[in-house]
């Protein structure tokens, strides 16, 4: 299974932005998408993943959902990414499709392990530096950290890099070893920014395969 090198975070005040800036993300060449919707009615999030889906389905995006692995399953999303306090990944995959792929979230080695043991099809790590888009950041790790987790790790999971990346970030986080990286807020401030990273990662549709199911 490919796991996309670029994953954009959806941000925004309120439901309507967050599929606003999907739109644009789409639109501007996003390959993977995570719909990241946090103190919301399971009634207003399944209808707003519903909009996700109809939106990435048109462009032939994929679809992550943040922690409604049910709501993920319901809309037929093409994964679901799970945090450190939302349900376990092997429980999640209880209720899911067979091809559908499950993310977690890790900010230690440790956490890394056990995402492994859980047969996770990708690990978010992070933070690679302070950003103000998530609550209660863990210690950040900078490349040094990222550099001795992987070279322990040595899984064949892939890695995605994630927390405060820049441009200016991305050759040096591929040289410690990560498979990709998640942005949210510097790709929401310019969305033309999604081709130049595409670019640097080398992905994009020469490079990744789509999945087919």
């Amino acid at each position: 299974m490919i796991i996309n090198k670029l994953h954009y975070i959806s941000q925004g005040a309120t439901p309507k932005e967050h599929l606003e800036n999907i739109q644009n993300a789409c639109q501007s060449g996003a390959e993977l998408v995570q719909l990241r919707l946090k103190d919301l009615s399971d009634k207003k999030m399944l209808k707003t993943a519903l909009e996700a889906r109809e939106i990435t389905n048109h462009f032939q995006t994929r679809l992550i959902i943040n922690d409604h692995y049910k709501i993920a399953k319901e809309v037929k999303a093409d994964g679901v990414h799970l945090g450190k306090s939302d349900a376990c990944p092997t429980e999640a995959r209880k209720h899911l499709y067979t091809w559908q792929i499950i993310g977690g979230t890790a900010n230690t080695l440790e956490d890394c392990k056990n995402l492994i043991n859980k047969e996770v099809d990708y690990i978010g790590l992070g933070p690679f530096r302070f950003t103000t888009t998530k609550e209660n950041l863990s210690p950040v790790l900078g490349l040094d950290g990222y550099s001795l987790i992987i070279e322990e790790l040595k899984t064949e999971t892939p890695v995605i890099a994630i927390g405060g990346i820049t441009e200016n970030d991305i050759d040096d986080l591929l040289k410690s070893g990560v498979s990709g990286i998640a942005m949210s807020g510097e790709i929401t401030r310019d969305f033309n920014k999604i081709r130049t990273f595409n670019k640097l990662l080398q992905a994009g549709n020469s490079e990744e395969q789509k999945y087919e199911f």
